[in-house]
């Protein structure tokens, strides 16, 4: 990615935003344009579900699918990726192979090494993994709990708030991988925030809709008081997330 499409100013987080809220409309065309399903009438969420061996894969796949569809409105310095021609997108987003292998060899990976590599607060560095933000973690496991009641849902009874709770879910967990993606470095830190600021927008929506679906068929009681309870603590961590990169940026530029 150039900085020379910013005219060398550094961006902060409402410019970034208000690139990010382009990227998304073309991005939106794009993914009508490619898939199938043309007129939109089929959540992406429900044909990874039928494509994949599980919740848990047919996250991955949404998460991946939402990256690349952002990454081809961004603009890319060749140099920058030149001598990175063996990057793993998969590795990056869902765990860091890379400590297995050096794990296996005493030479290039003690015990103090692999202790950092897990930490929450390696992972808030470029050489981290998003797997070991625990914040994303919270996410990924809510959103695969989500889709594994959403599957025994009868798609009669599908509405719009159930499919936007559903979707929005998913999407808190794709919009913090995009920001992981630019990383911490101050000339990217703006985005990184931008990204997240989208994950608590879609927090916030989906608890609108959750509220809206309390007396639905849906839910139990006590499911209902469960998906609730653990959106409404994941989007309060995520506002306090926000805040820690917006106290991180501001400290970097004093």
């Amino acid at each position: 990615m150039s900085m020379d499409e910013f005219d060398g100013e550094l961006w902060n987080e409402y410019q970034w935003e208000a690139h990010l809220d382009e990227v998304e409309k073309k991005s939106e065309q794009l993914r009508k344009f490619i898939e199938s399903d043309v007129k939109g009438s089929v959540p992406r969420w429900i044909t990874l579900l039928k494509e994949s061996l599980s919740e848990d894969d047919a996250f991955e796949a949404y998460v991946e699918e939402e990256l690349l569809m952002d990454e081809a409105y961004f603009p890319e310095d060749d140099d920058d990726w030149e001598d990175d021609d063996e990057f793993d997108e998969e590795d990056f987003l869902f765990g860091a192979d890379e400590l297995d292998e050096f794990a296996d060899n005493d030479d290039n990976f003690d015990a103090g090494e692999e202790w950092k590599g897990l930490s929450e607060d390696f992972a808030l560095s470029d050489n981290g993994s998003l797997d070991n933000l625990g914040l994303f973690r919270d996410t990924r496991f809510y959103a695969v709990d989500v889709l594994k009641w959403a599957e025994n849902v009868d798609a009669q009874l599908y509405n719009k708030a159930f499919l936007e709770f559903v979707g929005d879910s998913l999407k808190i967990g794709a919009k913090l991988a995009g920001g992981y993606s630019f990383g911490f470095e101050q000339e990217f830190l703006g985005a990184n925030i931008a990204y997240t600021k989208k994950a608590l927008k879609y927090a916030n929506q989906s608890l609108e809709y959750i509220q809206k679906l309390k007396n639905s068929p849906y839910f139990t009681k006590s499911s209902y008081g469960e998906f609730h309870g653990r959106l409404f603590e994941l989007r309060n961590d995520i506002g306090i997330y926000v805040q820690e990169l917006r106290d991180r940026f501001n400290t970097q530029i004093d």
